[in-house]
């Protein structure tokens, strides 16, 4: 397998009349003053030979602590600029961002300090309708919110950009 490849699941829900995707925002120093393109899919890196939709339930759970949903709806591959391919999936699905509970990591903090500390993989979850959800992920993964927007518009669900309502 040539390149590091992840696999993640995208939740959704309809509210009131609008489509609202689950993101995560990772912990760590590096991102904690970010929020603008910073925000993901809850997804992990996954060796050949694993099933890439297991590993993305995996992943789920492990950084959220949350169940993962079923009924998943495949959204493709995208390509990120660092090189990573990302595959996703979508279900529909409701959680209260305040359960998130997520692993850690260890990382050398402050860097050259020879300090190692624990940080969280995900630091908070949240819940963002189209655009807002559009304008918070990192940009590599734009793709993977419009995939989500096809894959409703194509089961007759229609997400407009400006109103973020949900048309039937």
């Amino acid at each position: 397998m040539a390149g590091k490849r992840s696999a993640g699941l995208l939740p959704y829900r309809v509210r009131d009349g609008r489509v609202e995707m689950f993101l995560v925002h990772p912990g760590g120093p590096f991102w904690a003053r970010k929020d603008d393109g910073a925000w993901s899919i809850p997804k992990g890196e996954y060796d050949e030979g694993e099933d890439p939709l297991e590993v993305a339930k995996r992943e789920f759970a492990e950084e959220t602590a949350l169940e993962p949903g079923s009924g998943f709806l495949h959204l493709g591959e995208v390509k990120q600029p660092g090189g990573k391919i990302v595959t996703a999936w979508a279900f529909e699905g409701t959680y209260d961002p305040s359960e998130v509970r997520s692993n850690t990591f260890e990382l050398e903090w402050p860097k050259g300090s020879g300090k190692k500390r624990q940080f969280p993989e995900i630091d908070r979850a949240d819940w963002f309708t189209y655009e807002s959800a559009k304008r918070k992920i990192l940009k590599g993964q734009v793709p993977i919110i419009e995939a989500l927007r096809c894959a409703l518009e194509r089961v007759g669900l229609r997400v407009r950009d400006t109103t973020h309502m949900l048309g039937i």
